[in-house]
């Protein structure tokens, strides 16, 4: 080739070069606001890989980076590149030593029934009996090495006796926490690995108490789990049913009360976010505290006039905000609220303006170096996504509705009240789809009506109520705040539950992939975080992201780690499972597929549109060209192992199968976990739990090295 055909492309690059880099510097102000970003994909980094890195790379990386920016930077676009790259080393190493500093012992196998010894962390109530942490447990027949530093176990009734602190003993029953039910599943095991959690299980009879409570000061977590119990038991004690239950959700952040058709509806109307304290909840406490006592205080003209009580009120509120926070346990979208409420309070006290924008850069920032691993889950990803859209949304609006509320009357304040709140539904509503989507497989599609009459209700009468009733309880008064908050929350109830009986309330969607999750995500902070109009290309990518649904394809058949539980594709495309029993796996199962309901397997004869064929001994699937059979028993691998191109076992396979591509057995199960299977034109595509969880710290091992699948009873 030559020079003068290399012109064109060489002056097409440098076109493209000199036009990004109009188009960065124009935003330069925008740029601080990628910082958690960086961070953000470090961590997301950390989490995919297949094994556990050493804990000096993360620290390694960064000084690498540190070094290369130091080196690039009199060249601005080398130097930007270089502090991301900084940064993402900064998330990768925070990951790392977030990982080694709360690692324990998972425990290694099912036990029990056994005698169970420890000390009470944490009490929660659940709609029959209590649910009790221990920490520093002792299980019989466990090594103290091979014993979890903590283990969480179901009461089957109250226990009124019990204090945070005492030293317990309880017969019971504990398995590992339950790995993902299928490959890309939610892990359960990881998410309570990082709560300390190593086992779980649930106790036969009442625990007996070896040793009460230390009466001297506590640590600070147990002085508010203290607190908290005592709220809660108060709260119920006035409000016995639901609507207490609930108002224990809102004031001290324990959920683990509410019952299962109130929860249900509460998810399906789109109101399961009332439940968790975020920044609607935080809110809503900083403002009532800041303007009650910014009023009380402007009754005494001579301080009014002579003291800063603007000032007082936001300290009171920010030491209010941060009282909530502390008593709800500090969840990770009550401590975004709190950062946000706290530096606009800041801003206050040192007569400064807040950027908002920036609030939520600053929040996700300390969130992710102090817990990464909650970026994984969809409390972080739903809170996050909600708040920056808003924020967006307000920015970029802003001039639009100054202009409308020039010379508003009283009706137009009232319709442009009711916008906002039909407005701030719909952006949150549209902003935290694709990841209820991605983790719950479901859409609320009446969330919109059921938000716009139960916001303005939770804001302006329960939380109010939830307020008084906090400052009236050690008085022994907190009656008369609970009992008008009860109204309130039979409301939302209300509310909840008819909205969800709606025809269509819940859209059943299949599950989007990985990759796009991440399109989404990129393409809604491109959109967010940018000025200028090459902001709008992050639609695309939220568009290309969103339609990786119609790409993904159900697996052809399912196997559960024990193989007791069973599914196959009908020729509808539907999963057909053989059991109805209402177990965890199943209802996972079904809600990746989007689908509601099963078909019921045969127990004998043909099902799922002809596929499948049953007797006693096992069944036979043939689709496509392929002929799978599962198999009951080792009686019926006499035929099976002659004529099937897949065989998948419930007992050992010892022997081999000369027609069989693939055997799975009972100690493939064991060892792999679940089985995901797709029958393609070109081969048999088979993918495990154990693949996709990779050697990780959070994976529970047997003592042969391989992973343990054990179901959960919690």
């Amino acid at each position: 080739m030559t020079a003068a055909a290399l012109t064109v492309p060489i002056r097409g690059l440098g076109w493209v070069s000199e036009r990004l880099g109009g188009l960065l510097a124009a935003e330069r102000d925008q740029w601080l606001l990628w910082a958690p970003v960086g961070l953000g994909v470090g961590v997301a980094v950390y989490f995919g890989l297949p094994s556990e890195p050493p804990l000096w790379f993360g620290p390694a990386l960064a000084c690498l980076a540190l070094s290369l920016a130091w080196l690039c930077r009199r060249r601005s676009g080398m130097a930007a590149m270089a502090v991301l790259a900084v940064l993402m080393a900064v998330g990768f190493g925070a990951a790392g030593l977030r990982t080694a500093f709360v690692e324990a012992p998972i425990l290694p196998r099912d036990v029990g029934p056994v005698r169970i010894e420890g000390r009470i962390l944490s009490i929660d109530p659940l709609p029959s009996g209590e649910r009790l942490v221990l920490q520093d447990p002792v299980i019989a027949g466990i090594t103290p090495e091979a014993t979890p530093a903590r283990l969480r176990i179901k009461l089957m009734r109250e226990v009124p006796e019990l204090q945070l602190g005492d030293r317990v003993s309880v017969f019971g029953k504990l398995s590992p926490p339950a790995p993902p039910f299928a490959p890309g599943g939610f892990d359960f095991q990881r998410d309570a690995f990082f709560d300390g959690i190593g086992a779980i299980g649930f106790a036969f009879g009442a625990p007996k108490v070896l040793e009460s409570a230390d009466t001297g000061p506590g640590q600070l977590h147990m002085i508010f789990s203290d607190l908290r119990r005592t709220i809660s038991a108060r709260i119920l004690a006035v409000l016995p049913g639901p609507e207490g239950a609930m108002a224990v959700a809102l004031i001290a952040g324990t959920q683990t009360g509410i019952d299962k058709p109130t929860m249900t509806a509460m998810r399906d109307s789109g109101l399961a976010h009332l439940l968790s304290i975020s920044g609607l909840h935080v809110g809503f406490v900083a403002a009532i505290l800041f303007f009650c006592v910014r009023a009380l205080l402007a009754l005494w003209p001579s301080l009014t006039l002579r003291h800063p009580i603007k000032k007082w009120a936001a300290f009171a509120a920010l030491l209010g905000a941060g009282f909530y926070t502390l008593l709800a346990g500090s969840p990770i979208p009550t401590q975004r609220a709190f950062l946000m409420t706290g530096l606009v309070l800041l801003a206050v006290l040192v007569d400064r303006v807040a950027f908002s924008m920036r609030l939520i850069a600053w929040a996700a920032f300390v969130v992710l170096l102090l817990r990464p691993d909650a970026m994984i889950g969809p409390s972080f990803q739903m809170s996050f996504a909600a708040v920056m859209a808003l924020i967006a949304a307000y920015e970029g609006s802003r001039e639009w509705r100054a202009r409308l509320r020039a010379d508003a009357g009283p009706l137009r304040r009232a319709l442009l009240y009711l916008g906002g709140l039909i407005a701030t539904s719909l952006i949150a509503g549209i902003a935290t789809a694709p990841f209820a989507i991605y983790h719950f497989n479901r859409f609320s599609e009446y969330s919109i009506v059921a938000n716009l009459l139960a916001i303005p209700l939770t804001g302006f009468w329960v939380m109010p109520w939830a307020v008084a009733a906090c400052l009236l309880m050690p008085f022994g008064l907190e009656e008369l705040a609970l009992i008008p908050m009860g109204w309130g929350i039979e409301g939302v109830i209300w509310i909840a539950k008819t909205v969800a009986s709606w025809p269509g309330a819940v859209l059943l969607l299949p599950a989007m992939s990985l990759a796009g999750l991440i399109l989404v995500t990129l393409g809604g902070l491109w959109l967010c975080l940018w000025h200028q109009p090459w902001r709008y290309a992050g639609a695309i990518a939220i568009l290309l992201g969103m339609s990786s649904m119609l790409l993904t394809e159900t697996p052809d058949i399912l196997v559960s780690d024990d193989g007791k539980l069973l599914a196959v594709k009908g020729d509808d495309g539907r999963l057909v499972l053989n059991t109805q029993r209402d177990s965890l796996a199943a209802e996972t199962w079904m809600r990746r597929a989007g689908q509601g309901e099963s078909e019921l397997w045969p127990r004998q004869g043909i099902g799922a549109g002809g596929l499948l064929t049953c007797d006693s001994l096992g069944c036979f699937y043939r689709r496509d060209r392929y002929v799978v059979a599962l198999a009951w028993s080792t009686e019926a691998l006499l035929d099976d192992c002659g004529e099937a191109d897949l065989v998948i076992s419930l007992e050992p396979v010892r022997k081999p199968c000369p027609s069989a591509q693939r055997v799975i057995d009972r100690f493939d199960l064991w060892r792999q976990g679940g089985h995901a299977i797709w029958l393609e034109p070109g081969g048999i595509e088979i993918e495990t739990v154990a693949e996709r969880r990779g050697n990780r710290p959070w994976v529970a091992r047997l003592p042969d090295g391989s992973e343990n699948t054990a179901d959960s009873d919690d």
